[in-house]
């Protein structure tokens, strides 16, 4: 198939059987060879300002993916320690679903389900100190994932702020971005 191929149509309701299979298959292979290099690039606009902390997001993200992987957890556990807080750069107030909506198609529920709620879990080692419940976590105790999630935030995200840290440059986690997000998605694996 080429890219030659071009619906006749200007509005989806007019579309057949035939236009949407060319259509899914020209944007499969274009999202698949696309998609890693869009979130590192995406990745690199964590980069900047400090915003009161000793590092930028990026290197705090950095790190945490470099726990992870020093740590031994699996691979798509530190692609997504890696892009935790990617949401940052869309939607900060809300960056934990937006980083597990980018993921969810490409890891398990349970590594999903943890991206989608650090920040409120992370909420425990600070929202006493804004007027908040540091508790609020607790709503989700019956969750199998729940303490999966209190170790990430205590492993990998409240303990990456050092400027100190020898965490790895962003170029040793592209093997592991490109392994991860050129598989095919959740909902289509046989």
């Amino acid at each position: 198939m080429t890219e030659a191929f071009t619906v006749r149509w200007t509005q989806m309701s007019e579309g057949t059987r035939d236009d949407y299979q060319h259509l899914d298959r020209l944007y499969r292979d274009h999202s698949s060879g696309e998609l890693a290099g869009n979130l590192l690039a995406t990745f690199r606009l964590l980069e900047g300002p400090n915003l009161g902390y000793q590092i930028d997001r990026a290197r705090h993200s950095r790190q945490s993916a470099t726990r992870a992987l020093r740590n031994g957890e699996p691979t798509e556990f530190v692609v997504a320690a890696l892009f935790h807080d990617i949401g940052d750069v869309l939607a900060p107030d809300n960056h934990s679903a937006v980083a597990a909506g980018i993921l969810a198609p490409y890891v398990s529920e349970e590594t999903t389900w943890v991206i989608r709620h650090h920040g409120l879990f992370q909420g425990y080692y600070y929202f006493h100190h804004l007027g908040g419940d540091r508790d609020a976590r607790e709503q989700h105790a019956a969750s199998p994932c729940y303490d999966r999630c209190i170790d990430f935030c205590a492993s990998y995200d409240q303990n990456s702020f050092d400027p100190r840290y020898d965490d790895l440059p962003l170029e040793d986690f592209v093997p592991m971005v490109e392994e991860i997000f050129t598989r095919p998605p959740r909902e289509y694996r046989a």
